[in-house]
């Protein structure tokens, strides 16, 4: 599907020490401490792999254009009426010293920090895109999941080993695309498996935004705003990710010990204002609906279907971490996008608490005792993912700010469509319908008003973008 993006041809030095400013205000760096650095270097060059054999399993990873940091590895194959689903995650406990440098620096860092300027990694290069990575051709240590599916797609039975493992193949989202609509068996599966377990997110009454994908990328002397709508196999994939989570979760809350994603449902008033939001910009919702099905069967090539997502994000707030304990209970620790227990497992090259759920898993699901290094851990982690999430988004959100601040500092006096989402004393906070940009607005709206606007002033200098209603 071809991708939509703005594209800015000017003001790219300034656009440049802006993207700058923001990395140095959240003192952001890809440079390890030498020590780390070292630890890293003397694990690449030694790695341990484990005993336990599945090289002869045919994995492929599935990944965006150019990724070195590969996590997860997937094979599916058919079982009577039903399926196995075999998903490999790269073994990065193997390379941290409990208490080590590199563990001192991962959990300053919390997880990988994303910007338009360049990657600020949560391990060390040489072992997040070398060692450790499930790159194609090489041999790795991996955790390796082995979920029995039925005919439905639901998982009757799973296991969980440390092996090696050996990817047979590194495929972008378009080439697994083509290879699901050119017949492939393997991949074929993926698809069935994942339309499977789509039906199961909605008879839970889960929700997903499948947002497509925003990114700023420098093309020759421009900065490029992409948004691509997600491929189905993208959406696939992920629900093989989620399913793994949701498997995790239910090991961790048999031994009440572990560490669940958690987020509650959306208060009866946030998906009241987010109905008058999407009346305004025009799209149909029948009553009683739940917001999951409505917004699964949005239309992601329609300019108004972004912003609709947009305003949802409104209804996915509060998301946290919870460590077990003997009077955990799983209703009380759901993750309700999802509509059922979760945990953050897949990631282990790119998020900290993955490290900590895996290891927590293997020894649950063999019946050892928890390592120390895991449970010791557990200590402080909510609260450090809780951190650098909050910092993952602000670098995110300011990055776009100033990218679309850029782009539209020539457009001065123009109008546009939108939405008014959310009203203070200060002012009011407004959603354009294309291009889907928030920003500040005069107006005496109310929140889920549709409104013509003009933009008054974008001063990247001071990070600035308003508008006056019409």
């Amino acid at each position: 599907m071809p991708a939509r993006h703005q594209r800015l041809t000017e003001t790219t030095d300034e656009l440049d020490a802006a993207l700058a400013a923001i990395r140095a205000e959240l003192e952001l760096t890809s440079e390890f401490p030498p020590q780390a650095q070292a630890e890293a270097e003397a694990f690449a060059a030694d790695p341990q792999l484990p005993e336990a054999d599945q090289t002869g399993v045919a994995f492929v990873t599935i990944d965006p254009p150019g990724s070195t940091d590969l996590d997860q590895a997937l094979h599916i194959e058919r079982a009577g009426e039903g399926f196995v689903v075999r998903y490999a995650i790269a073994d990065v406990p193997a390379f941290v010293s409990p208490g080590g440098a590199i563990d001192a620096e991962a959990r300053r860092r919390g997880q990988t920090m994303y910007a338009p300027d360049g990657r600020v990694p949560l391990h060390p290069p040489v072992v997040s895109e070398g060692a450790a990575s499930l790159l194609a051709g090489q041999e790795r240590g991996a955790y390796v999941w082995s979920m029995q599916l039925d005919a439905s797609g639901d998982v009757t039975e799973t296991t969980l080993e440390r092996a090696r493992v050996r990817s047979r193949e590194q495929l972008t989202y378009e080439q697994a695309q083509e290879r699901v609509e050119s017949g492939d068996a393997m991949l074929g599966l993926l698809a069935t498996v994942g339309e499977l377990r789509i039906a199961l997110e909605e008879a839970r009454e889960g929700a997903s935004l499948d947002m497509p994908e925003e990114q700023i990328e420098r093309d020759g002397e421009s900065f490029v705003i992409e948004r691509r709508v997600l491929l189905p196999v993208e959406r696939w994939n992920a629900q093989i990710s989620l399913m793994t989570g949701m498997e995790a979760a239910n090991l961790q809350l048999r031994a009440k010990r572990g560490i669940l994603r958690t987020m509650p449902r959306p208060p009866e008033g946030d998906v009241h204002r987010f109905r008058k939001e999407v009346r305004a910009i025009g799209e149909e919702w029948a009553k009683g609906e739940h917001y999951g099905a409505f917004l699964r069967r949005l239309d992601r090539e329609k300019p108004t279907t972004l912003a609709i997502l947009q305003a949802a994000r409104r209804l996915f707030r509060g998301a946290g971490y919870d460590v077990l304990h003997d009077g955990s209970q799983a209703a009380e620790l759901e993750q309700a996008a999802i509509g059922a227990p979760y945990a953050h497992t897949t990631a282990p090259l790119r998020r900290l608490v993955d490290r900590y759920v895996l290891a927590h898993c293997e020894a649950i699901a063999n019946g050892r005792e928890i390592p120390q290094w895991a449970a010791d851990g557990l200590e402080g982690l909510p609260e450090i993912m809780q951190r650098s999430s909050q910092l993952a988004n602000r670098l995110e959100r300011e990055s776009i700010d100033a990218v679309e601040i850029a782009v539209l500092q020539g457009r001065i006096g123009d109008e546009f469509d939108a939405v008014v989402v959310e009203s203070r004393k200060e002012g009011a906070t407004i959603q354009l319908i294309d291009p889907p940009t928030e920003a500040r607005c005069e107006t005496d709206a109310e929140p889920g008003s549709r409104i013509r606007v003009r933009l008054t002033e974008a001063d990247l200098g001071k990070r600035l973008l308003r508008f006056a209603q019409v």
